[in-house]
Protein backbone atom coordinates (compact mmCIF):
# COMPACT_ATOMS: atom_id res chain seq x y z
CA UNK A 1 0.00 0.00 0.00
CA UNK A 2 1.29 3.47 -0.89
CA UNK A 3 0.41 6.89 0.46
CA UNK A 4 1.67 9.25 -2.20
CA UNK A 5 5.38 8.41 -2.70
CA UNK A 6 5.59 6.52 0.61
CA UNK A 7 5.47 2.72 0.58
CA UNK A 8 3.73 1.91 3.87
CA UNK A 9 4.51 -1.81 3.70
CA UNK A 10 8.21 -1.06 3.30
CA UNK A 11 8.13 1.27 6.30
CA UNK A 12 6.42 -1.36 8.41
CA UNK A 13 9.08 -3.88 7.38
CA UNK A 14 12.08 -1.69 8.32
CA UNK A 15 10.65 -0.09 11.48
CA UNK A 16 11.45 -3.06 13.79
CA UNK A 17 15.08 -2.97 12.61
CA UNK A 18 15.31 0.76 13.25
CA UNK A 19 13.63 0.43 16.65
CA UNK A 20 16.25 -2.14 17.64
CA UNK A 21 18.89 0.42 16.69
CA UNK A 22 16.97 3.05 18.68
CA UNK A 23 17.21 0.88 21.80
CA UNK A 24 20.98 0.85 21.40
CA UNK A 25 20.91 4.63 20.96
CA UNK A 26 19.01 4.97 24.25
CA UNK A 27 21.48 2.64 25.98
CA UNK A 28 24.43 4.65 24.68
CA UNK A 29 22.76 7.87 25.79
CA UNK A 30 22.03 6.64 29.32
CA UNK A 31 25.55 5.26 29.80
CA UNK A 32 27.15 8.39 28.39
CA UNK A 33 25.02 10.67 30.58
CA UNK A 34 25.89 8.60 33.66
CA UNK A 35 29.65 8.50 33.10
CA UNK A 36 29.75 11.99 31.57
CA UNK A 37 28.06 13.46 34.64
CA UNK A 38 30.57 11.76 36.95
CA UNK A 39 33.46 13.06 34.84
CA UNK A 40 31.88 16.49 34.63
CA UNK A 41 31.38 16.74 38.39
CA UNK A 42 34.98 15.82 39.17
CA UNK A 43 36.38 18.15 36.50
CA UNK A 44 34.15 21.01 37.68
CA UNK A 45 35.38 20.57 41.25
CA UNK A 46 38.96 20.51 39.96
CA UNK A 47 38.43 23.77 38.07
CA UNK A 48 37.16 25.61 41.15
CA UNK A 49 39.68 23.99 43.49
CA UNK A 50 42.01 26.24 45.46
CA UNK A 51 44.85 23.93 44.41
CA UNK A 52 46.33 25.51 41.31
CA UNK A 53 47.51 22.25 39.72
CA UNK A 54 44.04 20.70 39.85
CA UNK A 55 42.48 23.84 38.38
CA UNK A 56 45.03 23.84 35.54
CA UNK A 57 44.42 20.15 34.76
CA UNK A 58 40.64 20.66 34.78
CA UNK A 59 40.93 23.71 32.54
CA UNK A 60 43.26 21.90 30.15
CA UNK A 61 40.84 18.97 29.90
CA UNK A 62 37.85 21.13 29.00
CA UNK A 63 39.93 23.21 26.58
CA UNK A 64 41.19 20.18 24.66
CA UNK A 65 38.01 18.11 24.63
CA UNK A 66 35.70 21.00 23.74
CA UNK A 67 38.12 22.14 21.04
CA UNK A 68 38.36 18.80 19.19
CA UNK A 69 35.24 17.59 17.33
CA UNK A 70 33.62 14.48 18.77
CA UNK A 71 33.99 12.73 15.42
CA UNK A 72 37.77 13.15 15.56
CA UNK A 73 37.83 11.88 19.16
CA UNK A 74 35.93 8.76 18.13
CA UNK A 75 38.42 8.07 15.33
CA UNK A 76 41.33 8.48 17.75
CA UNK A 77 39.78 6.12 20.31
CA UNK A 78 38.69 3.43 17.86
CA UNK A 79 41.34 3.53 15.15
CA UNK A 80 44.25 5.49 16.62
CA UNK A 81 44.62 3.52 19.86
CA UNK A 82 44.54 0.22 17.95
CA UNK A 83 47.16 1.35 15.45
CA UNK A 84 49.70 2.97 17.76
CA UNK A 85 49.15 1.36 21.16
CA UNK A 86 47.60 -1.98 20.21
CA UNK A 87 44.51 -1.13 22.28
CA UNK A 88 41.52 -2.45 20.36
CA UNK A 89 38.30 -1.15 21.85
CA UNK A 90 34.98 -2.61 20.80
CA UNK A 91 32.72 -0.19 18.90
CA UNK A 92 30.42 0.06 21.93
CA UNK A 93 33.28 0.70 24.37
CA UNK A 94 34.77 3.36 22.09
CA UNK A 95 31.35 4.95 21.61
CA UNK A 96 30.55 5.15 25.34
CA UNK A 97 34.05 6.33 26.18
CA UNK A 98 34.07 9.00 23.49
CA UNK A 99 30.61 10.30 24.28
CA UNK A 100 31.31 10.30 28.02
CA UNK A 101 34.63 12.12 27.71
CA UNK A 102 33.22 14.72 25.33
CA UNK A 103 29.97 15.16 27.25
CA UNK A 104 31.89 15.35 30.52
CA UNK A 105 33.79 18.43 29.34
CA UNK A 106 30.57 20.32 28.56
CA UNK A 107 28.83 19.09 31.72
CA UNK A 108 31.85 20.24 33.75
CA UNK A 109 31.39 23.79 32.50
CA UNK A 110 27.67 23.67 33.30
CA UNK A 111 28.30 22.40 36.84
CA UNK A 112 31.14 24.88 37.42
CA UNK A 113 28.94 27.79 36.36
CA UNK A 114 26.10 26.52 38.54
CA UNK A 115 28.29 26.18 41.62
CA UNK A 116 29.88 29.59 41.14
CA UNK A 117 26.44 31.18 40.74
CA UNK A 118 25.72 30.40 44.42
CA UNK A 119 26.48 33.31 46.73
CA UNK A 120 29.92 32.90 48.35
CA UNK A 121 28.32 33.75 51.67
CA UNK A 122 26.68 30.32 51.65
CA UNK A 123 30.06 28.59 51.75
CA UNK A 124 31.36 30.99 54.39
CA UNK A 125 28.30 30.40 56.56
CA UNK A 126 28.68 26.63 56.27
CA UNK A 127 32.37 26.83 57.20
CA UNK A 128 31.55 29.03 60.18
CA UNK A 129 29.23 26.27 61.42
CA UNK A 130 32.16 23.89 61.57
CA UNK A 131 31.69 22.08 58.26
CA UNK A 132 34.67 21.14 56.14
CA UNK A 133 34.84 22.43 52.55
CA UNK A 134 33.76 19.01 51.28
CA UNK A 135 30.80 18.84 53.66
CA UNK A 136 29.75 22.39 52.78
CA UNK A 137 29.90 21.61 49.07
CA UNK A 138 27.90 18.39 49.47
CA UNK A 139 25.30 19.62 51.98
CA UNK A 140 24.87 23.30 51.11
CA UNK A 141 26.21 24.33 47.70
CA UNK A 142 25.35 21.37 45.43
CA UNK A 143 21.71 21.02 46.66
CA UNK A 144 21.14 24.66 45.73
CA UNK A 145 23.11 24.50 42.48
CA UNK A 146 21.33 21.49 40.98
CA UNK A 147 18.08 23.45 40.63
CA UNK A 148 19.89 25.92 38.40
CA UNK A 149 21.70 23.16 36.55
CA UNK A 150 18.64 21.25 35.34
CA UNK A 151 17.76 23.31 32.22
CA UNK A 152 21.30 23.47 30.74
CA UNK A 153 21.99 19.87 31.76
CA UNK A 154 18.78 18.80 30.05
CA UNK A 155 19.89 20.54 26.86
CA UNK A 156 23.27 18.81 27.04
CA UNK A 157 21.65 15.41 27.54
CA UNK A 158 19.48 15.94 24.46
CA UNK A 159 22.51 17.05 22.45
CA UNK A 160 24.34 13.94 23.65
CA UNK A 161 21.51 11.73 22.41
CA UNK A 162 21.71 13.30 18.96
CA UNK A 163 25.50 13.03 18.99
CA UNK A 164 25.18 9.25 19.28
CA UNK A 165 24.49 9.29 15.53
CA UNK A 166 28.20 10.01 15.04
CA UNK A 167 29.25 6.64 16.44
CA UNK A 168 27.95 5.04 13.25
CA UNK A 169 31.33 5.93 11.70
CA UNK A 170 33.07 3.40 13.98
CA UNK A 171 30.66 0.62 12.94
CA UNK A 172 28.54 0.92 16.08
CA UNK A 173 25.10 -0.36 15.10
CA UNK A 174 22.69 2.11 16.66
CA UNK A 175 19.80 3.95 15.04
CA UNK A 176 21.80 5.90 12.45
CA UNK A 177 23.96 2.93 11.51
CA UNK A 178 20.87 0.77 11.14
CA UNK A 179 19.49 3.33 8.69
CA UNK A 180 22.76 3.40 6.73
CA UNK A 181 22.85 -0.39 6.47
CA UNK A 182 19.23 -0.51 5.30
CA UNK A 183 19.93 2.13 2.68
CA UNK A 184 22.91 0.21 1.30
CA UNK A 185 20.54 -2.72 0.77
CA UNK A 186 17.38 -1.03 -0.51
CA UNK A 187 18.64 2.37 -1.81
CA UNK A 188 15.51 4.15 -0.55
CA UNK A 189 17.09 7.09 1.21
CA UNK A 190 14.04 9.31 1.68
CA UNK A 191 11.85 6.71 3.38
CA UNK A 192 14.64 5.25 5.50
CA UNK A 193 16.22 8.46 6.72
CA UNK A 194 12.87 10.16 7.20
CA UNK A 195 11.87 7.29 9.49
CA UNK A 196 15.20 7.57 11.31
CA UNK A 197 14.59 11.29 11.80
CA UNK A 198 11.08 10.71 13.13
CA UNK A 199 12.36 8.15 15.67
CA UNK A 200 15.03 10.61 16.85
CA UNK A 201 12.34 13.28 17.14
CA UNK A 202 10.15 10.99 19.26
CA UNK A 203 13.06 10.13 21.59
CA UNK A 204 14.18 13.74 22.04
CA UNK A 205 10.59 14.87 22.58
CA UNK A 206 10.24 12.29 25.36
CA UNK A 207 13.45 13.57 27.00
CA UNK A 208 12.23 17.17 26.71
CA UNK A 209 8.92 16.19 28.32
CA UNK A 210 10.69 14.53 31.26
CA UNK A 211 12.97 17.53 31.77
CA UNK A 212 10.04 19.96 31.64
CA UNK A 213 8.18 17.88 34.22
CA UNK A 214 11.21 17.94 36.52
CA UNK A 215 11.55 21.71 36.10
CA UNK A 216 7.89 22.22 37.00
CA UNK A 217 8.21 19.97 40.02
CA UNK A 218 11.25 21.90 41.21
CA UNK A 219 9.45 25.19 40.66
CA UNK A 220 6.52 23.97 42.76
CA UNK A 221 8.80 22.73 45.55
CA UNK A 222 10.65 26.06 45.60
CA UNK A 223 7.31 27.88 45.77
CA UNK A 224 6.38 25.86 48.81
Amino acid sequence: MRIGPIDVEFLLAITPILLKGALMTIELTVLSIFFGTIIGLFVALMKISRFKLLAVIGGFYTWVIRGIPLLVQLFILYYGLAQYFDIQLSPKAAAVLGLSICGGAYIAEIIRAGIQSIDKGQMEAALSLGMSSTQAMRRVILPQAYRRLLPPMGNEFIALMKDTSLVSVITMVELMRSGILLNTTYFRSMEIYLTVGIIYLIMTTFFIYIICRLEKRLAISEGD
